[in-house]
């Protein structure tokens, strides 16, 4: 088959395309997240503590940050649509020996497998959703599939949970091995094969991924996420001890932030495509008044609504522009580097929960927020300071570099 040439979203075979990708990011993300929702059960059943079931957390998220750039670096020749098919089918596997899986440390080593392959379908869906469209286009591409992970927080995780609570964990694994099966049908149907948007082997995608001004991005990506999670970790327990919401109402809050948080995704990739530097910028910008306003109106809880409103719109808004900058600065590594987003992300959940529970320790539930924030304001010269890293040219053998401004996403052409 032919490898699609790079067109605009409008048309209908590029928008099935990429809702699919997004339908496979949606299954991933839920898959994630949805744990949360079961881990009493999980703890209950297989007879262990619940800070013991909660390393099935951190098992996923080690899968994604080191599990997924080690996969991706071992099949960086096979054919990105082929490797999107692959990674659903060991997905749906995972999922199911997590429902037969009778001893807690075979679920642990299923988390890590998934986490593994989470990290490597975003990858993948990165690149072959702007190898889908044409450069200006990129940041939507992006948008459209991580929207899948956002809005996997809205329906997914819910309905997850209530399959869970009412028919048992399994269930709830059973049901996103379900969902792995359709998006992988969809897909196989809807998504064509495109060309690679990075070249050669492993050691010359390895040499553009891990240039400094890459791994200068992941940190600021590091940084931004992380101050996020600080607060957000705890937010169910501040909303609860500090606003004085009851606890059937926190899940409207958190629905709040979860509704926004979709939105902000969409609309974050129409921004990437403008600038994705200043959009991050913003977007940093707005996130400390939104954790501003969560910590100083904390006993309001309808100012403290806005506030997760105002966070939510940006939370997920600038990953977009994260994944867009992180590929374009990569050059010809994107494809590896299209990994690394979601492995420094998953560095920054883990950073931010941890410093939270510090915060929690030291300073109690009250000042979160307040740590969060002052984190927040500490990443926003980091990611000033990223307007100025050069996106290298897109042909030669050793790639230089043009000015940011120059052109902010992507690639320019020696030629041009």
């Amino acid at each position: 088959m032919s490898t699609a040439t790079a067109s605009g979203p409008g048309e209908t075979g590029n928008k099935l395309a990429l809702g699919a990708l997004g339908l496979g990011a949606f299954v991933i993300g839920t898959a994630e997240l949805v744990i949360v929702g079961v881990l009493n059960l999980i703890a209950g059943d297989l007879d262990v503590s619940l800070s013991t079931a909660g390393l099935l957390v951190t098992a996923y998220a080690l899968g994604i940050s080191i599990g997924g750039p080690i996969v991706t670096a071992a099949t960086i020749k096979v054919p990105r649509r082929t490797l999107l098919c692959a990674a659903l089918v060991v997905f749906v596997l995972g999922n199911l020996a997590a429902v037969f899986a009778g001893l807690f440390g075979l679920l642990v080593v299923a988390r890590i497998l998934c986490g593994a392959l989470h990290g490597l379908f975003l990858g993948a869906a990165s690149a072959v959703g702007t190898g889908l469209v044409a450069p200006e286009r990129r940041g939507q591409a992006v948008g459209l599939v991580f929207g899948g992970i956002s809005v996997s927080t809205v329906l997914g995780v819910p309905l997850g949970t209530l399959l869970g609570q009412n028919l048992g964990w399994q269930a709830t694994f059973a049901g996103v091995a379900v969902l792995g099966l359709i998006a992988l049908v969809v897909i196989m149907i809807w998504v064509p094969p495109v060309r690679s948007s990075g070249s050669g082997g492993l050691g010359s995608q390895a040499q553009h991924a891990f240039h400094p001004r890459v791994l200068a991005m992941l940190a600021a990506e590091v940084l931004l996420m992380g101050s996020q999670f600080i607060a957000f970790t705890y937010l169910a327990a501040f909303l609860e001890g500090v606003t004085g919401i009851k606890s059937a109402a926190v899940s409207a809050f958190l629905m709040i932030f979860g509704v926004f948080s979709a939105i902000g995704t969409f609309a974050g990739g129409r921004f990437a495509d403008i600038n994705a530097s200043r959009t991050l910028l913003v977007g940093n910008g707005i996130l400390i008044v939104g954790l501003f306003g969560l910590y100083f109106f904390r006993e309001s809880p309808l100012l403290v609504g806005v506030a997760l409103a105002v966070w939510g719109i940006v939370g997920f808004g600038v990953t977009p522009s994260l994944q867009l900058r992180v590929i374009s600065l990569a050059g010809e590594g994107a494809d590896l580097a299209a990994t690394l987003g979601a492995s420094a992300a998953n560095v920054g959940v883990a950073s931010g929960a941890a410093v939270g529970g510090w915060a929690l320790a030291s300073f109690g539930i009250d000042n979160v927020p307040l740590t969060a924030l002052i984190f927040a304001v500490v990443a926003l010269p980091a990611v000033w300071a990223t307007r100025y890293l050069k996106v290298p040219i897109a042909h030669g053998p050793m790639a230089s570099s043009v000015p940011a401004a120059v052109s902010d996403n992507t690639p320019v052409s020696s030629g041009g």
